[in-house]
């Protein structure tokens, strides 16, 4: 067989269709004639060729290029073409064979196929019938590769509704712990890194704080290696396990270090509008990085936390807040995220802002079936706490009525009576002047009295948790705080501080306390109580928003006993909350705040 120098094209180029970009024809004889022939002929036909004369030729190719096709001749000088044949079948998955033989026998080319050659040609090969058989083989091999990759994505279609089937199952669960989000949250990483999934080497969740002020990393999976991802996935695959096997071992998945370190690193405020995070959460659209930009200004703090430049962002949210997001990169395996994992990874994305907004109204539900059952609890045992502060109350208003309506006349009798003594030198009649000025004494004295009365009981001491005293004299106000829209906050330092105090009365105190606030903001406000150790001491800080102490400080209201403002209850209320914290060696102080509302200042030994 000569080698020709202008051989004719036999058909249409069809190797953009049969072949992709970096796939070659490898050509295997030992008799280079022939092989400059074929090549020739298949370079001319736009196949791209290389060729070897050996066994061990062949091999080497195999390593070093993307061959589709080997054509195989069977007598070559260090191995038989044929005994090749099982082991290139076990090795190379898609790789398409054709023998070449300058026998032709039947039996032979039986057995060729029989071993796993796709086509047998004998010499000489001519050149219609190699085209012929070439296109036929490498449709036949992207036919098949095609169909492999159709039961792969049909297979990935299925684990990923069985992953939303399972997820839809958890979240109507009507019991939903935090625990079980947890495992919801894990199950979402999981379908996003498994290979029956999206195929993601790595996934990070970060979630708003409950103040929606910040993003912080909750959740991570993910190899921090290139050994430690193929270990892991090869130990998986190995195990064979399903859905529910593949959740029951995702602490396997999540337990890296690395990745764990660099989700709890994560912690951005919403304040920063331009990045990449928080303009996903606000848009409500996913970002993709690739290598290290995009659209808008990638941080560069980020991508040396995540030791990753190609990523993408999906923001989580619900109809009515923002959730946070999740972040996925290929960071093992380095492939490009194409639009198709970007859109399957948002469908992933909202079922994990059902999972979360479910969990978080969920959560809301019991905190506040919680709050009503601890509400009823103390209401129950504090009734007579409660009857009491309202005694003090209504006593007060008369007490201070009477001031109002009793104490000018009183007063204008007695001056007028003293006045008209000091005129007169009869005594019959500075007996009876002397006789109205000593009664209007008396009943000024009765009026003081009336003021300064509070019945109290001695202190009985003992180790209370201070928290726990505040909540509940909280909880017995939520009804009032609720009707009239008052938002209420509680500041407390890390460490509980445990005082030596009579539990009812410094309860009593705060009761009384919170009440007046409440009372002075009848259209809504804000009361805030504040707990601050300090060097001997424990002072309880109530402010709020109301109609302020007027100016009036509190030693002008415990001299005014006519004092009647809402502000801190009537003097009564107000002398028995002073009585109390002096029965306790501490101090209250009243004050109005500069910007309106009161602040007063309960200080306690530590």
């Amino acid at each position: 067989m000569k080698k020709s120098q202008n051989l004719p094209r036999l058909g249409a180029p069809q190797s953009d269709e049969l072949l992709q970009r970096d796939e070659v024809i490898l050509i295997v004889d030992d008799f280079p004639d022939i092989v400059g022939l074929l090549q020739e002929f298949l370079v001319n036909e736009q196949f791209p060729t290389i060729t070897a004369n050996s066994a061990a030729g062949l091999f080497q190719a195999l390593r070093e290029h993307n061959v589709a096709l080997v054509l195989l001749d069977i007598g070559l000088p260090d191995a038989d073409g044929m005994g090749l044949l099982p082991e290139l079948r076990e090795q190379y998955q898609d790789l398409s064979i054709v023998m070449l033989t300058a026998v032709s026998d039947l039996q032979t080319a039986l057995s060729c196929i029989r071993l796993g050659a796709d086509d047998y040609l004998a010499k000489p090969v001519h050149f219609t019938d190699l085209l012929t058989t070439i296109q036929k083989v490498l449709e036949k091999r992207r036919l098949q590769i095609n169909n492999r990759l159709y039961q792969q994505q049909l297979e990935q279609a299925r684990f990923r509704l069985q992953l939303a089937h399972e997820l839809a199952i958890k979240m109507n669960t009507a019991f939903l712990s935090l625990v079980e989000l947890d495992e919801i949250l894990q199950a979402i990483l999981v379908g996003i890194t498994a290979e029956e999934g999206l195929q993601f080497n790595r996934a990070f969740l970060a979630l708003f704080n409950d103040e929606g002020t910040q993003l912080q990393g909750q959740m991570a999976i993910g190899p921090g290696s290139m050994e430690d991802g193929g270990r892991i996935w090869h130990n998986l695959e190995q195990l064979d396990l399903d859905f529910q096997d593949l959740l029951s071992r995702s602490n396997v998945l999540a337990s890296d270090t690395e990745v764990n370190r660099i989700v709890k690193a994560i912690c951005v405020d919403v304040k920063e509008e331009d990045h990449l995070f928080v303009r996903a959460v606000r848009t409500r659209q996913s970002i993709s990085v690739v290598d290290g930009k995009c659209e808008f200004q990638v941080p560069v703090e980020l991508i040396g936390l995540l030791q990753e430049d190609s990523f993408v962002v999906v923001p989580l949210f619900s109809s009515n807040r923002s959730l946070g997001v999740i972040i996925a990169d290929h960071y093992i395996s380095k492939k490009p995220i194409t639009s198709e994992r970007v859109q399957a990874l948002e469908s992933f994305a909202s079922q994990a802002s059902l999972a979360i907004e479910h969990c978080h109204l969920y959560m809301e539900m019991d905190r506040k079936i919680k709050e009503l059952e601890a509400m009823t609890r103390e209401l129950e045992k504090n009734k007579d706490l409660l009857i009491e502060t309202e005694r003090y109350s209504a006593v007060g208003h008369v007490a201070a009525e009477l001031a109002h309506n009793i104490r000018n006349p009183i007063t204008s009798i007695g001056g007028t009576a003293r006045l008209l003594a000091r005129k007169t030198e009869d005594s019959q009649w500075l007996q009876f002047l002397n006789m109205m000025t000593s009664e209007a004494e008396k009943i000024e004295a009765i009026l003081e009295d009336l003021f300064s009365f509070v019945e109290t009981s001695q202190p009985s001491f003992a180790s209370v948790p201070l928290f726990s005293v505040i909540n509940k004299s909280m909880l017995l106000h939520y009804p009032g705080l609720h009707e009239h829209a008052i938002t209420h906050k509680l500041i407390f330092p890390d460490r509980e501080p445990v005082l030596c105090i009579d539990q009812q009365l410094i309860q009593k105190v705060l009761v009384h306390l919170i009440r007046n606030s409440i009372e002075s903001m009848p259209d809504g406000g804000e009361l805030t109580v504040e707990v601050v150790e300090g060097e001997g001491e424990v002072q309880i800080i109530l402010t709020d928003t109301g109609v302020g102490a007027g100016g009036f400080g509190f030693e002008q209201r415990t001299e005014s006993a006519a004092f009647t403002t809402q502000t801190v209850g009537t003097s009564m209320g107000l002398m028995l909350v002073q009585r109390i914290v002096e029965d306790h060696h501490g101090s209250l102080t009243i004050q109005a705040r500069a910007n309106g509302g009161t602040r007063a200042v309960v200080t306690l030994p530590a």
